[in-house]
């Protein structure tokens, strides 16, 4: 052990019974349960949905509201308290107009903090007073503790403990109180959240949905394609750039771009509005709770041409100046035959439709306009500006990972690229090999090359984030070949195919899962590996527990564009001390629903693993931390105190 790191710790612990009394507590923390996991993927923007999620805990709240009080409340009162536990804010203005008189107000007060204090205590068992501490609200807590631990086993102190909750009625304050305790309960019934990928693409609020998150006490995010887009456009690619605007564009979303970011479309506007009119093939798709203009539709439809030609243009010179990226099928500009409106690609000359090839030359088809060109750098110094999404993608940064071996599971937002005998498919990379494991963290050290070089646009870390996005071997795509210029002008559907890579169907084998997680040294006789990126058709009787619980695909379509082919509006997974559970959930109508109905969100739990015994701290990754800090401390009883 290096000296001068112990003399650093020395200074915080500077007494030999300092050091013994943190050893003591942290072998202590060691044989408590280990904390709830909650795993979510897929958000896709549908913050509401997953703001009820995150306050239910996927059932979790409401279970243990059940627990305590199931024999003492009648369901419609269970229905009402855990309404107020995920609302506070809106439960509380409601239920103030429904008293006659401000006693009746003020025992319902009484009544629901007593009950609260009893959900606390239920839901921090398996926690030290000291983590507790740290989730009650501040301005609270002498109170809170005080109510928490009481003991009046001789009655000497029942009036004090009343007076306490009168007080805090009296003087005002039990709203406040009753909104902390509420998010108290939140907090403690989930230890730690997982983002398995996706938390942008085709939902209105990316945006709110980061904000929750940074907030959040404890989380990772495994990347999804989706958000390495978003990552790259701000890491200086202007083709991750043109891709985001046209999703966008595509799914009415160009809010997300110039209200949420205040990222400034109007150069992109004027150059839609004098090169493209109408053009069916680019529309806007439709949104059941959104009304828009004819003229607004028509703007997007025109911003929309405009953006997916200048992404073509900009995906060629990458394709060329790299071919190891084996993309050439996708010089789509070059392949186009401009007098007979037709292209030939993979070997089959189809007709186009719906073109917008205005301000395309034949000679040179992929250069841009030098007004293109403007634009394009107009919006990526716009992006590089806003302050907003620099929080919001160093965030993604500081938290985020393409994937995570956490408690001796493998989470991962897309694939792992494997071949049709189930061997790890190889990437050469500058003239070296790379496969497995080994690639995606070749993949992940280009990405943040990139965002620490935002003002490199065209060297070989940038171009690396756009092939994560698209590219044959991406772990993030997976897929062979990505056909967004024949979905717009072909209507011939064999076209529209993008073959997935074998990992998509050969994770249904027990066998390849466990080689998978061995290549990432787990252990693949309890590990497993939890999956995004890909909607489960439960309609169609698709199980999302996999390869005989080996594989877990958490992916069930929280985005409302996939729930009429999932039949459901997402899954997700906790896992706690004893073991694995797969929430199914409903669709999410609105908070309002809840809090005045106590309409919560049904779900159907699946058991994926239950543990033989309760699994405690000392088998996480959590636990490892602990037993190396232990480690340390008895190094620095050594070095300083035992002579």
């Amino acid at each position: 052990m290096n000296t001068k790191y112990l003399d650093l710790l020395a200074e915080k612990y500077d007494s030999e019974e300092k050091v013994v009394t943190e050893i003591i507590n942290l072998e202590s923390i060691l044989d408590l349960p280990k904390g709830t996991e909650h795993f979510v993927s897929d958000l896709h923007g549908e913050y509401q949905a997953f703001q009820h999620v995150l306050r239910n805990g996927s059932g979790k709240v409401r279970e243990k509201i059940n627990d305590i009080f199931k024999d003492t409340l009648p369901e419609e009162d269970i229905n009402d308290f855990a309404a107020l536990v995920y609302y506070p804010e809106d439960k509380l203005k409601l239920i103030k107009h429904q008293f006659n008189s401000k006693q009746e107000l003020d025992e319902w007060y009484a009544e629901k903090i007593h009950h609260m204090i009893h959900l606390i205590s239920y839901a921090s068992s398996k926690y030290t007073r000291s983590k507790l501490r740290k989730a009650l609200p501040e301005q609270f807590v002498y109170i809170i503790e005080e109510l928490l631990y009481k003991t009046d086993e001789y009655t000497n102190k029942k009036p004090y403990y009343e007076k306490i909750v009168q007080k805090i009625i009296s003087l005002g304050q039990a709203e406040k109180l009753i909104i902390g305790l509420s998010y108290t309960t939140q907090r403690l019934v989930v230890d730690h959240l997982h983002v398995v990928g996706d938390i942008y693409d085709r939902g209105p609020e990316p945006d709110k949905i980061m904000e929750t998150l940074i907030n959040y006490h404890s989380i990772d995010i495994q990347w999804g394609n989706h958000d390495v887009l978003w990552i790259g456009a701000f890491a200086g690619s202007k083709v991750c750039l043109a891709n985001i605007i046209r999703i966008c564009a595509r799914y009415d979303n160009l809010d997300i771009i110039e209200d949420a970011y205040g990222i400034n479309l109007r150069p992109l506007l004027n150059l839609a509005e004098k090169y493209y009119g109408d053009n069916p093939a680019f529309r806007p798709k439709k949104h059941s709770d959104q009304n828009i203009t004819d003229q607004e539709k028509l703007q997007i439809t025109k911003i929309h041409q405009a953006i997916a030609m200048i992404q073509f243009k900009l995906e060629s010179p990458i394709i060329k100046r790299r071919s190891f990226f084996n993309m050439e099928e996708r010089l789509v500009l070059e392949k186009t035959d401009y007098d007979k409106q037709e292209i030939t690609v993979y070997g089959k000359t189809y007709p186009l439709e719906n073109t917008c090839f205005s301000t395309v030359d034949p000679s040179d088809p992929a250069k841009l306009l030098p007004e293109e060109e403007e634009v394009i750098d107009k919006l990526l110094l716009s992006v590089q500006q806003s302050e907003k999404l620099k929080r919001h993608m160093n965030f993604l940064m500081k938290k985020g990972s393409l994937y995570l071996k956490y408690n001796g599971n493998l989470l991962i937002h897309g694939c792992i690229p494997v071949d049709e005998n189930g061997d790890m498919e190889q990437m050469e990379i500058e003239g070296q090999a790379y496969k497995g494991r080994e690639l995606l963290d070749k993949f992940e050290s280009y990405l943040r090359y990139a965002f620490a070089h935002k003002e490199l646009t065209d060297d070989l870390a940038t171009d690396m984030v756009w092939y994560l996005w698209t590219g044959e071997y991406s772990s993030l795509f997976g897929k062979r070949a990505m056909t967004t210029f024949e979905r717009y002008f072909i209507s011939d559907k064999v076209s529209h195919k993008e073959e997935k890579n074998p990992y998509y169907y050969l994770r249904e084998n027990e066998e390849m899962c466990r080689k998978m997680l061995e290549e990432f040294e787990l252990d693949p006789s309890q590990g497993h590996i939890i999956n995004g990126h890909t909607p489960v058709k439960e309609i169609d009787g698709e199980n999302p527990i996999k390869a005989n619980g080996k594989m877990i695909v958490i992916d069930g379509g929280f985005s409302k564009a996939y729930q009429s082919t999932t039949g459901i509006a997402g899954y997700t997974l906790l896992y706690n001390s004893f073991g694995m559970q797969l929430v199914a959930h409903q669709h999410f109508n609105s908070k309002e629903d809840v809090v005045l109905n106590g309409a919560d969100v049904l779900s159907v739990r699946r058991v994926v693993d239950k543990e033989l015994e309760r699994k405690k701290v000392r088998e996480t990754n959590v636990g490892a931390k602990l037993q190396e800090e232990i480690e340390m401390l008895n190094q620095l009883m050594e070095y300083r105190y035992i002579n």
